[in-house]
């Protein structure tokens, strides 16, 4: 028998021992053990964590949104802009957002 021979033999007989012997078994249970680990850790997927990055990244538009939106009419205020909030003047201003529309309460003759 040649030594490559011998040496390719010895490495089959010493793999064969490991997959049947206790190294199989310590291996077994590292894995349980690690999975155990990184279940109490909470961890998440990359695909909840890409998700929850996107909802992030949606969320800080409309923040900047809102606050360029806030320092609009800030503006406005401090220069003493009194237009109507519906007049074409006004970018910010929607006739469909009820919250820019300002009605009187109706008045009650009952009183």
């Amino acid at each position: 028998m040649d030594r490559q021979a011998f040496f390719d033999d010895l490495q089959h007989r010493v793999l064969g021992l490991l997959r049947s012997g206790p190294a199989a078994d310590l291996e077994r249970n590292l894995k349980a053990l690690l999975a155990q680990a990184f279940q109490r850790l909470e961890l998440v997927t990359r695909e909840e964590f890409d998700l929850q990055r996107e909802l992030l990244a949606r969320t800080r538009d409309k923040l900047d949104a809102l606050e360029a939106q806030i320092r609009h009419l800030e503006a406005r205020q401090h220069t003493g802009h009194q237009g109507h909030p519906d007049s074409s003047s006004d970018p910010m201003a929607s006739s469909e957002n009820p919250s820019t529309t300002h009605r009187r309460p109706p008045d009650n003759p009952q009183h």
